[in-house]
């Protein structure tokens, strides 16, 4: 809201109110694992930078390749390649405002554990050289989900959009040019600065973007 002395982007502008219908969500990002059985299941298309080497799975980070981590949240995934895996287990992904109304603990926290900023942690600012669950999330969350922010950003089924009222900043390509062609990512990854991320962090591309630090968490198609 104006006036609280903190910075955002003009996709971001203006808090209104969203209706929402009871939803469950996972309480952590898919895992390589998990997309590896998938990917026996039905013969999908892999990670990007993922190769098969003898019976498992080989990733490149950066200038190297190792062993695919089976607990890591699976991350260079695109839009489709996420809503595939989502109809292989036959659950969806959550909407942009199911994201952060899970974030926020439904009320108005500003980041998932609270109002208050974290500690550094190896989730954000490239502290580690890719995603991963053993690394301690910076806070407990209010409402126990893991990793909405830090480790990989997290595809939504929502198209990118303007909310209600907006209007572009002195920087007016930064979003108008992008709304309903790219999709809302949310939480940010182990790259992004911590200085940065928050429940209202709203990240866009492409749906077929695979290059970029990406994962999903999944809800259940009934709400329960």
């Amino acid at each position: 809201e104006p006036g609280q002395g903190h910075f955002v982007f003009d996709n971001e502008k203006w808090a209104h109110s969203v209706s929402l219908r009871p939803f469950s969500m996972a309480s952590r990002p898919v895992t390589c694992h998990e997309f590896i059985q998938f990917l026996d299941a039905t013969g999908s298309a892999a990670p990007r930078y993922w190769m098969r080497q003898g019976t498992g799975w080989v990733g490149r980070r950066f200038d190297q390749w190792a062993p695919v981590d089976p607990n890591a949240p699976v991350m260079h995934v695109s839009l489709d390649q996420a809503l595939a895996y989502c109809d292989w287990a036959r659950r969806r992904l959550p909407t942009e405002m199911e994201w952060e109304f899970a974030a926020r603990n439904g009320a108005g926290d500003r980041y998932p554990w609270g109002d208050f900023r974290a500690e550094p942690s190896g989730v954000l600012d490239f502290t580690y050289s890719g995603p991963s669950m053993a690394v301690a999330d910076p806070a407990p969350s209010r409402s126990g989900a893991k990793y909405l922010i830090g480790g990989v950003w997290e595809w939504t089924s929502s198209a990118f959009a303007p909310y209600p009222g907006f209007a572009p900043d002195p920087y007016k390509e930064y979003s108008q040019p992008w709304f309903q062609s790219h999709f809302v990512l949310r939480g940010g990854s182990f790259a992004t600065r911590s200085r940065l991320a928050h429940n209202r962090y709203r990240n866009f591309y492409l749906r077929e973007r695979a290059d970029i630090f990406a994962g999903f968490r999944t809800c259940a198609r009934d709400g329960r």
